[in-house]
């Protein structure tokens, strides 16, 4: 299967909320490479890349988040691969 990356933005109340812990989580468990991070403007953004099915799994969670955000948008797009090793939680 073909590896795939995608980049964007999630907002709503998803800062304060584990969320970003949560994404590292998810990722890990689905085998993806990447990086998640809080933005000053009060969304997070995600970069992450591996199997197309465990992408689009990632990014079908990323609409809900976990139980304590409460997202009301995602955007992503596709970009050529990174070429990342692990998934890590900026700061």
């Amino acid at each position: 299967m073909a590896r795939i990356c995608k980049h964007g933005y999630v907002s709503g109340r998803v800062q304060g909320v584990y969320f970003r812990q949560a994404t590292a989580q998810q990722a890990e468990q689905l085998a993806l490479d990447g990086w998640v991070r809080n933005l000053v403007d009060g969304r997070v953004e995600v970069l992450f890349e591996g199997e197309e099915a465990a992408v689009a799994e990632l990014a079908d969670w990323l609409q809900q988040g976990p139980e304590t955000a409460e997202v009301s948008g995602l955007e992503l797009q596709e970009l050529a691969l990174q070429g990342i090793a692990g998934f890590i939680v900026r700061r």
